[in-house]
């Protein structure tokens, strides 16, 4: 019989779906939660789905209700969303020796919108390694916080962070208040920082920047960037430049807030602001509760969260090269020009459309998935706004709704984590798999716009 051929958004789609469901199944097991816990189908659901979309957001307590088979099966949830269902299921065809086809090959080259099918397997195993270390350098920082503090557990906690950093999930064994009791901690910030940075630049900027530095290592700064590719030269300024800003803003309204920055000395200040921009970068860990922050910041907040880190990488959001070409692409229209130029480089017709499809989509999933919240929950706008922002940017920062939601709202976050982690990357390659049938020729029109 012939194999029914699936469609690399298919694949994604029931990739996700299935590792969510399969969570819930092994969260559901009564040696998955602490003696005197229990957690129903929903919950199971809401976390297993937040596990593997790497978002954050849990109706329960991770740490008091799970045992440690169930913060395994998360963590496990977690790696697998990071990760991605097309580099995961590459890795373990490599590990058993199986034969990577060709079909597997373009698998892989769809997934990372690469533009050739040679070296994909050995960039595949090069991300590998590349988290595999990260992720140990990041389980060596905790681990000197964690292991003085809770002794062999802090091994285990070392690990589990280190892992939830990098896949940019944030969700925490510490209990209901994530970092905030490491506020002032430096190694603990500053390994999170780390981590989040590295994890949402995208795996094909790490392969990029090692195949530019490797035979150059007495050269110029000037000298590598001009061997880069355009889209490692867009990810690195676009990520410092929102980095930047939502410290300085962070800094600007929250100085003397006395929930938030208001008691701090300046080095506090300073690393709590920073630290609140790289977690907006679609991270969820929190060294401030977020309901402390006015108004004007949690504005810049839904901002940042909606944008997220880079492609092809753990975080979520519509990312930034997204943004940087709607940008490039409006002043563009502004000044009268055919062409988006972009570091004078001609950006094709149809990334544009695509980028302009990827906004569309998310922030009209984002609209009505809020308004069906906010006519469940009757909760605050700007709680629920955030909330949402939060699930469909992959972020899991929350104003306290998470705990509060009703089964049904339960059942929304729920959905939106899911279309936010796969919305943009299969609609991005839905686009990338356009049949030639829907190249047809019209009659040209004008319309009135603006």
């Amino acid at each position: 019989m012939k194999r029914r051929k699936l469609t690399t958004t298919v694949i994604i789609m029931l990739g996700f779906l299935i590792g969510a469901l399969l969570g819930t199944l092994c969260l559901l097991l009564p040696f998955s939660t602490k003696a005197g816990q229990h957690i129903d189908f929903l919950d199971a659901l809401f976390v297993s789905m937040s596990g593997i979309c790497v978002t954050g957001l849990s109706t329960v307590n991770i740490g008091q209700t799970f045992s440690a088979f169930g913060q395994v099966v998360l963590l496990l949830l977690i790696q697998f969303g990071g990760l991605g269902i097309v580099t995961f299921t590459t890795i373990v065809l490599c590990i058993f020796r199986r034969r990577i086809t060709l079909s597997d090959r373009m698998l892989i080259q769809s997934a990372y919108n690469l533009d050739t099918l040679s070296g994909l397997v050995k960039l595949t195993m090069h991300i590998l390694k590349a988290t595999l270390f990260l992720e140990g350098l990041g389980a060596i920082g905790y681990s000197l916080v964690f292991i003085p503090e809770y002794g062999l557990k802090g091994v285990w906690y070392s690990i589990f962070h280190a892992v939830s950093a990098f896949c940019n999930a944030g969700i925490d064994l510490l209990g209901g208040n994530s970092f905030c009791q490491y506020r002032d901690n430096v190694i603990v910030n500053l390994t999170t920082v780390f981590l989040i940075i590295v994890s949402g630049l995208g795996f094909p900027v790490y392969w990029e920047i090692l195949r530019t530095i490797r035979p150059r290592r007495s050269a110029a700064v000037d000298s590598y960037t001009r061997k880069m590719n355009l889209h490692t030269k867009i990810v690195i300024p676009a990520t410092l430049a929102l980095i930047l800003a939502g410290t300085v803003l962070t800094l600007l309204f929250e100085y003397d807030n006395p929930d938030t920055l208001g008691s701090m000395g300046w080095p506090n200040k300073l690393m709590a602001s920073l630290f609140q921009s790289v977690t907006l970068r679609t991270a969820g860990f929190a060294t401030i509760p977020q309901e402390a922050f006015r108004p004007a910041s949690c504005l810049v907040y839904l901002i940042l969260m909606f944008i997220g880190g880079s492609p092809a990488g753990t975080a979520g959001g519509v990312k930034t090269v997204t943004i940087v070409l709607l940008l490039a692409s409006m002043f563009a229209n502004i000044r009268g020009r055919k062409n988006v130029i972009v570091m004078r480089r001609k950006i094709a017709d149809e990334t544009i459309r695509r980028c302009v499809a990827i906004v569309v989509f998310s922030f009209s999933v984002l609209m009505l998935l809020t308004v069906a919240l906010l006519a469940v929950q009757h909760s605050d706008f700007l709680d629920t706004f955030y909330e949402m922002t939060s699930a469909i940017a992959t972020v899991g920062l929350s104003r306290g709704l998470t705990g509060a939601l009703h089964p049904v709202g339960k059942l929304i976050v729920t959905l939106t984590m899911y279309l936010g982690r796969i919305g943009p990357i299969t609609l991005a390659l839905a686009f990338n798999s356009r049949r030639a049938s829907g190249n047809i020729s019209c009659a040209e029109s004008k319309v009135i716009i603006g």
